[in-house]
């Protein structure tokens, strides 16, 4: 199964595959990334072929210099969003639905979805440099991307009252505070990046899968039944090869070997 984003790309899109990281490159550095229709129709693409992708096991997206300046202020003026299937919403329904992981990295600005795109991800890093801000109020608009819902379970009501009320810019460590952010990197935060995804590819897929949608399964439950739930689905997964190659790896004092099981 091929992916559009590699064998036709997108001009603002760079995209790499290695080792089960599909790679995904923001590369509008003129307009800091901005997005506009196409662009978010092409990045869009890119994570639902990766979810059905065999070879993706993991998606890892940042800038080319900053994360995203948000909309494109131009394009959106010609062509504002007219429904919920507006571009800028499926790309955000299309990162919430990923089933794998998706790690992003953040340098410099990070506005608007750029920020609210965010609270999509597994894995969150940034480094000091990220200045991240959802303006959507001082633009005469309402907050977007499950912010509303989301923001509040990260952050507490204050504080993402602050963020959204206000619409004013806000730096690593308040983003970090809020829990918008997993760390702040002193050095290469796209290295860093790249390292957790390297360690997910070397994880079992069936597990990972798993774990992710048990994380995102917020439907009112008590501790008991989240107890029996987990330990059904534990209770199968002793019986899976990945759980008998983990043993023998053990009893061999090597790494195992999940890739097998792909």
């Amino acid at each position: 199964m091929s992916l559009t984003c590699i064998t036709q790309p997108h001009p603002n899109l760079n995209a790499t595959i290695q080792d089960g990281i599909l790679e995904l490159v923001l590369n509008r550095p003129e307009r800091k990334n901005a997005l506009f229709g196409e662009f978010y129709l092409a990045l869009e693409q890119a994570i639902l072929e990766a979810d059905q992708n065999p070879a993706v096991r993991v998606v890892l997206l940042r800038g080319e210099q900053d994360f995203s300046a948000g909309n494109d202020l131009q394009d959106f003026a010609n062509s504002p969003a007219s429904g919920i299937d507006a571009p800028p919403f499926r790309v955000l329904r299309a990162a919430t639905s990923l089933t794998k992981p998706l790690i992003i990295a953040v340098r410099g600005v990070a506005v608007g979805i750029g920020t609210t795109l965010l609270l999509h991800a597994d894995l969150v890093y940034c480094d000091a440099t990220a200045r991240f801000q959802m303006p959507f109020l001082s633009l005469g608009l309402s907050p977007e991307g499950a912010s509303t819902l989301l923001l509040p379970q990260r952050a507490g009501y204050l504080k993402a009252a602050e963020f959204l009320l206000l619409a004013e810019p806000f730096n690593a460590e308040a983003a970090l505070n809020a829990k918008l952010v997993n760390q702040i990197i002193p050095d290469d935060v796209y290295a860093y990046a790249r390292e957790k995804a390297v360690r997910i590819t070397q994880l079992p897929l069936a597990s990972i899968k798993l774990t992710k949608a048990m994380l995102r399964d917020t439907a009112p439950t008590t501790v008991v039944e989240r107890i029996n739930s987990e330990a059904i689905e534990f209770v199968q997964r002793v019986k899976t090869p990945e759980m008998k190659e983990a043993l023998t790896a053990f009893k061999e004092k090597r790494a195992p070997n999940f890739r097998q099981f792909d």
